[in-house]
């Protein structure tokens, strides 16, 4: 081969090259993305709640916080990516309890620093925003001195969150541990699952009244404005009787319970109250025993994680859909 096209050949190879990697850059920044210094799949850059974090590979060894976060993990399979596991509000779901089990648990609550980092995280995922705090873990900035990548659930953080706000938390634990398509068929399973439930009460008629008790005796505590189950209870044909009222969870009064007249209880299952005592209550107070949903007795209990923003919101609407139109399901 002459010197000149030995010439020739080495330029049109480099600039192959350089068009490959153009089109790498391009395809990766795409979706926020760029190429990973280290080869291989890109380095994924994460907003979540204003605070920005890269990860240039999936985390290897992950604390997951609160139910649902911990749930969201295992429905994306990736167990074998977690190094411990922390505050469950009731009984982890049963298709998921085999992978929990493989998952060392670190305290039923919060646990201690000293606990948290003998675990050597490299991620920590928390369904709210009391697990990052100087009196808990360390805030997310101190994490992040530390070597500790973080994710706040979002849609558990935000006002008034949606179905769609959920998703956006899957898919960005999904692209963190570069599980998208796992990620997806989830969300796909849950969209399915959810327009089931809703085809079913399409014909229900009149929306009914749902008055959602918390707690309390003197006071009692409800879901109102804000509060996910209020998009929960009308995604099943149903209305929040609080649901004009500011807050997540405000107090109210038994007067005003009444006075809205409710057709169907929804009680959230949780804490030291045993649930039987709750409902035998509720149906012994004098005040409502004029009140559709306890002379009708229609009551519907529901497990606190249910009104958690995550993948059980299909589970979650079902047993509310049915509680309100038993005769549809």
């Amino acid at each position: 081969m002459t010197g000149y096209r030995k010439i020739l050949l080495s330029i049109s190879l480099l600039a192959m090259m350089i068009l490959a990697a153009c089109n790498n850059s391009e395809e990766a920044s795409k979706d926020g993305g760029k190429p990973s210094e280290k080869g291989g799949k890109e380095t994924v850059v994460i907003t979540n709640l204003d605070h920005e974090s890269t990860y240039a590979e999936a985390p290897k060894r992950a604390v997951s916080l609160n139910q649902h976060a911990t749930e969201i993990m295992l429905a994306l399979g990736l167990q074998d990516s977690m190094a411990g596991t922390a505050y469950l509000d009731d009984e982890i779901l049963p298709k998921y309890k085999e992978a929990y089990e493989t998952v060392p648990v670190l305290s039923k609550e919060y646990p201690s620093k000293e606990v948290f980092f003998e675990a050597e995280p490299d991620f920590a995922y928390a369904g709210w925003k009391s697990a990052f705090t100087e009196q808990t873990l360390g805030t997310v900035q101190e994490l992040k001195e530390a070597g500790i990548n973080t994710y706040i659930h979002e849609s558990s953080n935000t006002s008034t969150p949606t179905m769609e706000d959920v998703y956006k938390d899957i898919e960005n634990i999904g692209r963190i541990f570069q599980v998208e398509e796992k990620a997806a068929e989830v969300i796909g399973e849950m969209q399915q699952d959810i327009k089931e439930t809703t085809a079913k009460i399409e014909t229900a008629g009149k929306p009914k009244n749902v008055f959602v008790y918390d707690s309390g005796e003197e006071v009692p505590r409800t879901a109102a404005k804000n509060n996910y189950m209020t998009g929960i209870i009308s995604m099943a044909g149903g209305q929040n009787i609080f649901g004009d009222t500011e807050g997540g969870w405000p107090e109210v009064s038994w007067e005003e319970v009444v006075d809205r007249n409710p057709d169907v209880i929804a009680i959230i299952d949780y804490g030291d109250i045993p649930i039987k005592q709750k409902e035998t209550f509720l149906l012994n107070k004098s005040e409502l025993a004029d009140v559709p949903a306890i002379r009708n007795k229609a009551i519907i209990v529901l497990p606190l994680s249910a009104g958690a923003e995550g993948i059980r919101a299909p589970i979650a609407l079902r047993n509310v859909a049915e509680g309100l139109y038993p005769d549809k399901f």
